[in-house]
């Protein structure tokens, strides 16, 4: 027996304005659309159940870009990332200590000195004022960069005349004494010796987070967490305990390099795949962020002219990544945020492209010269791209990157004009979750710090920003048949919205509440208001 859904308004996302009266579903799947009464009378035999929701539906969101255990984290985690000022975050980090039993370490999440008024990143020493004895490390917002206290470096080993890994920083002042500020790879010294987290948090993390997406409309999400918490077959077995299971939720799950031979050994070449948890490509990081300088670009930041950024890989270490996903017949999935890394990525793309069929993806493409966009146009390419990084990167982005290059800086609206497939994303815990803030983010390009819109020839039209979060990042992976749309064959997952996003404007959608959830015709998610 099946399903007759029916809504104020019921866009399909087929094409712009279009919508439907009612769709009928039966086993997870959508059966049906069009007129009300005309689905009543053709399938009032089957029909058991009318859903009415006084609101709007569209497709289910799906995030292209995020990471499920890592936004569980933050939320079960100290969350700093609002925190305005220094002295509020050093107050409630050694609050939050009074909590953390003997032998355990306190980590807070997301910091951005961006939004204090001394924007200067936080000494170890002032971690040191608050405790000696435990272990404190405060995560970059970006996660690219971490600080930490003496004692967390003393357990890690760090120590005076430490050399620096390759693709990280270890900073020094100018006395070159450690400051406890690590970025990108240097970070690795750190996180080896954290505690390992065990299947059963894994889990829970995996839990809080979906939760959580699921309240924000999103049914789907691309993620990529399979190398950060030790052993891959604990952290891919904590997926296949929940997602499917406690959760109604569709993961594709991208393949770190650094177990991507575990992958391989288990799995096989291909793909574990079913309709809630299936593998996709590898993924790699080409260089580091734009809020510890290490995204890698073609000229000297602007704020720190003794830097041009990271390199992760060394020029034939990205060859041959690329060329060992090759080997396992997989596309790569590549963090490249500065146009220098984007170019090096690009080389290779070109010398070695993916098998017929697959496309690879740039994740992230913040910064891209028009010249690169157009080689990418001739490319078997998609990017991932997170809208509201406008919203939070300016206007302090204009003054770390300087001209020329803050204008070919997140060139949305040039990728779709050239023709490349982007999909929306989040980038979680990096930013917030809400597609809905996204979207706006899209459409009118506005900073959050000072209520400015940036770049505004970027500027993308409702339906087309509401297109990334849902047909666009469908298609990324090869399910624009199955998911993204409201039409027979899909799989019945929708969100209804308490308003009309496309008769809205920008701050009318980011004011926008998700009442329910629906995910192969079942609702999920619902609204206590």
């Amino acid at each position: 027996m099946g399903t007759l859904w029916t809504a104020n308004k019921i866009y399909t996302m087929k094409h712009e304005n279009h919508t439907v009266e009612a769709i009928y579903t039966k086993d997870g799947i959508i059966v049906d659309t069009g007129d009300y009464h005309q689905l009543k009378s053709h399938y009032q035999e089957e029909i058991d159940e009318e859903h009415h929701s006084k609101g709007t539906i569209l497709p289910g969101f799906i995030d292209s870009h995020l990471h499920i255990i890592g936004h569980g984290e933050r939320l079960l985690r100290l969350d700093v990332t609002y925190i305005d000022s220094r002295q509020e975050l050093l107050r409630q980090v050694e609050e939050a200590l009074q909590t953390v039993e003997p032998g355990e370490w306190l980590i807070a999440e997301g910091f951005n000195e961006n939004n204090w008024d001394e924007p200067y990143v936080i000494h170890r020493k002032e971690l040191d004022a608050i405790s000696t004895e435990y272990p404190i490390i405060l995560t970059r917002v970006c996660r690219h960069a971490m600080v930490a206290n003496s004692k967390a470096m003393e357990i890690a080993g760090v120590h005076h005349d430490i050399a620096e890994p390759d693709g990280g920083v270890i900073e020094r002042n100018e006395s070159g004494e450690l400051t406890g500020y690590f970025l990108d790879q240097g970070q690795e010294l750190l996180k080896q010796a954290m505690p390992e987290p065990d299947q059963i948090y894994l889990k829970k993390a995996i839990n809080q987070s979906v939760n959580d997406l699921l309240s924000n409309g999103i049914v789907s999400g691309h993620s990529e967490d399979l190398s950060y918490y030790g052993d891959y077959s604990k952290t891919i077995n904590a997926f296949r305990e929940t997602i499917g299971v406690d959760q109604r939720f569709r993961a594709h799950l991208l393949v770190h390099h650094e177990i991507v031979d575990d992958y391989i050994e288990e799995q096989g070449v291909g793909q574990e795949q079913d309709d809630w948890l299936e593998f996709g490509a590898m993924k790699l990081f080409a260089d580091g962020a734009l809020g510890g300088r290490t995204a890698l670009i073609s000229q000297p930041y602007a704020d720190d002219p003794e830097t041009n950024g990271v390199a992760i890989h060394s020029d034939q270490g990205l060859k041959e990544l690329i060329l060992k996903a090759r080997s396992y017949r997989m596309a790569v999935a590549v963090h490249t945020i500065g146009d220098l890394a984007a170019e090096k990525v690009l080389d290779v793309i070109e010398a070695y492209p993916p098998e017929q069929g697959q496309k690879d993806r740039i994740i992230h493409g913040q910064i891209m010269r028009p010249d690169l966009i157009q080689r990418m146009a001739k490319l078997p390419v998609i990017i991932d791209i997170q809208p509201t990084f406008v919203s939070s990167d300016f206007p302090w982005a204009i003054d770390r990157v300087g001209h020329p290059l803050i204008d070919s800086s997140y060139p949305w609206k040039d990728y779709l004009d050239a023709g490349i497939l982007c999909g929306g994303s989040s980038d979680a815990p990096i930013e917030e979750i809400n597609p809905l803030n996204g979207i706006a983010a899209a459409v009118d390009r506005r900073s959050q710090f000072d209520g400015q819109s940036y770049l505004t020839s970027q500027c993308l039209s409702i339906f087309e920003a509401a297109e990334l979060y849902t047909v666009n990042a469908a298609k990324i992976v090869q399910k624009e048949n199955e998911q993204g749309l409201i039409l027979p064959s899909y799989k019945a997952d929708f969100v209804v919205l308490d308003h009309d996003i496309f008769q809205s404007s920008p701050d009318s959608i980011r004011q926008t509440n998700v009442k329910e959830t629906i995910v192969g015709g079942h609702v999920v998610y619902q609204s206590e208001q």
